[in-house]
């Protein structure tokens, strides 16, 4: 992959964010989030409400985004969680192992001391395998708790990772 720079979104950056998020979620095999999910409410979801957004900058243009937010709140607001997602043309480039790399640190950065996934498709295998790789550990399974648009209901994972 040629140059990667990770940086903190801006409001300039939504309409390239919003191009990259919103097949993701029209298509509804990853995230649990409603496909017919306003640009407002995305907006509010990814770039508004959590802790830090960030962009992965290419030559060419933005290669992906994600998010830190507090998973929990009052006395679990230690533990993180994070949204990611690659621009389609950018899949398979390490943009993800990039993004993911960088949010542990900037994690840490925000005080969190732990990053949890609530919700890993099984059948995202490659996310999982990422994860996994980067130290995520599977903490539960949740049976059939998605309503995957082509497989029926599959299971997901949480995983979770301490970050000291």
């Amino acid at each position: 992959m040629s140059r990667i720079t990770i940086r903190p979104a801006a409001p300039s950056d939504w309409p390239a964010i919003w191009a990259m998020i919103e097949p993701v979620f029209r298509a509804g095999d990853t995230y649990a989030v409603a496909t017919d999910i306003t640009e407002d409410a995305a907006r509010a979801l990814w770039f508004d409400g959590p802790a830090a957004c960030f962009v992965a900058d290419g030559p060419n243009g933005l290669l992906g985004t994600y998010y830190i937010k507090a998973n929990f709140s009052g006395h679990a607001d230690h533990i993180c969680n994070c949204g990611y997602i690659t621009a389609a043309a950018a899949a398979g480039q390490g943009v993800a192992t990039a993004m993911c790399t960088h949010s542990l640190t900037a994690a840490r950065d925000l005080g969190f001391d732990a990053m949890q996934f609530n919700l890993v498709l099984a059948s995202n295998t490659r996310a999982v395998a990422l994860w996994r790789r980067l130290g995520f550990a599977t903490i539960g399974t949740l049976p059939q708790v998605f309503r995957h648009p082509d497989l029926g209901r599959v299971d997901a994972y949480i995983m979770h990772k301490h970050l000291s």
